[in-house]
């Protein structure tokens, strides 16, 4: 068995952690694989380091530490090499890891199998330019369509199938997975979806009206997000957290249900519902 590890190493314990579970997994007959860029702080003659993803054929599972963040931005290497993931948290929530710091021992446990494997929907979100170019990202938890750099309220017209289903004012619109449904739409007031359950949550971020509710959209739609893009606003559109897109005039922006999926490896039965209880419930953490 092969897995790689993904490791933040910017978060506090990660290096340590990271560690221990590289140790963890050798000492049960696992190779290693790791980015080269970690050598440097994680110098250790078991692991074998690699300048590219290409390696990552060879894997079953990519062993992310670190916060939801380390995940999402792993999850384009899970769908390329369809890989495996499994998160151990070493940030402040980590809603989406299965494993604590604490529990790295229970790596051993990928070699008898004892784990389930949970399939996770992606979205497509399309950008269609005016002179015909094309830009397609994947979204594990969430697209975000807001005003930029800009205060102003904007207007937006949602369609789904062609068909209006939505004409407001808001500072912006979420369009997220079930796995994003504890993510920014749990902010602003969407509810939790159970991750395994496929449907496109559309959520209104500070709309002017009294009567603004959370909608589950069936996968098979695909929607289309008007907007005015007047020389005195901007509109932008930011994809799991990543660096925003400028939307223009006589873009089209659309957002449909992925053939892409992850898969998430779960250590503890039931994994998401004792997260709720055990992070969404509790104070959050002191900064």
């Amino acid at each position: 068995m092969t897995v790689y590890i993904y490791p933040n190493l910017k978060k506090n314990n990660a290096l340590e952690c990271t560690k221990e579970a590289c140790e963890v997994l050798h000492n049960n007959g696992i190779k290693i694989l790791m980015h080269c860029n970690c050598k440097e702080q994680i110098d250790i003659d078991y692991i074998e380091y690699i300048s590219n993803d290409e390696r990552l054929e060879e894997c079953e599972f990519i062993i992310c530490v670190g916060g939801d963040g380390t995940i999402l931005r792993a999850a384009a290497l899970a769908i390329k090499y369809d890989c495996a993931v499994l998160g151990i948290n070493c940030g402040r929530l980590g809603f989406m890891s299965s494993l604590e710091r604490a529990d790295v021992y229970r790596l051993c446990d990928l070699c008898s199998r004892n784990f389930t494997v949970e399939s996770r929907m992606m979205l497509d979100v399309i950008i269609t330019r005016a002179d015909g170019t094309c830009i397609t990202s994947q979204a594990l938890n969430d697209a975000v369509i807001s005003h930029g750099v800009t205060s102003r309220i904007q207007d937006f017209t949602v369609l789904a199938d062609g068909v209006v289903i939505s004409s407001l004012r808001a500072d912006g619109l979420i369009f997220s997975t079930p796995t994003g449904s504890s993510a920014y739409s749990l902010s602003a007031g969407g509810p939790l979806i159970e991750p395994t359950i496929d449907c496109i949550e559309f959520t209104q971020i500070c709309p002017h009206s009294l009567f603004s509710r959370t909608m589950l959209i069936s996968p098979k739609r695909v929607i289309e997000v008007k907007y005015n893009a007047d020389e005195g606003s901007q509109i932008a559109v930011s994809v799991d957290g990543r660096a925003p897109i400028v939307l223009k005039p006589l873009d089209r922006l659309f957002i449909k249900k992925s053939e892409y999926s992850v898969k998430f490896i779960d250590m503890n039965a039931n994994n998401y519902f004792n997260s709720i209880g055990k992070k969404l419930m509790q104070p959050t953490k002191e900064v």
